[in-house]
C-alpha cells in the first residue's frame, strides 16, 4: 500500500508541475515578454516538483500534528519556495538573477 501511495503522490506533482509549466509555455504563443528557454523550464520543473514533494513529505510527516502547525510547516516552505523563484528570476536578494 505504501509504494502505491508513493506513486500517486509522484504523480500528482507530475501533473501539478506540468499544468503550472503549461501558463508560461501557452503566454509564449500569444507575446514576446514571455521568453523561457529550456534551462528556464527545467528550473521551474525543478523548484515546482521539489516544492511538492517537500510539502508532501511534511504533510505526512506531521499527520498527527496539530492542522495550525502542519500549515505553518507548509507555509515557511512555500516562502521559501517563493524566496528561491524570485532570487532566480530578477535577483532581488543576492544578484544571482538574470
Amino acid at each position: 500500500m505504501q509504494r502505491n501511495s508513493l506513486c500517486v503522490d509522484l504523480l500528482r506533482v507530475g501533473l501539478a508541475t506540468a499544468m503550472i509549466l503549461l501558463a508560461p509555455l501557452v503566454a509564449m504563443q500569444f507575446t514576446r515578454e514571455v521568453a523561457w528557454t529550456a534551462g528556464d523550464f527545467g528550473a521551474a520543473a525543478l523548484l515546482l516538483s521539489g516544492a511538492g514533494l517537500a510539502c508532501l513529505r511534511t504533510a505526512r510527516r506531521m499527520a498527527r500534528r496539530r492542522p495550525w502547525q502542519r500549515l505553518a510547516v507548509v507555509g515557511v516552505l512555500a516562502l521559501g519556495f517563493a524566496a528561491l523563484w524570485v532570487e532566480l528570476a530578477v535577483g532581488v536578494f543576492f544578484g544571482f538573477g538574470s
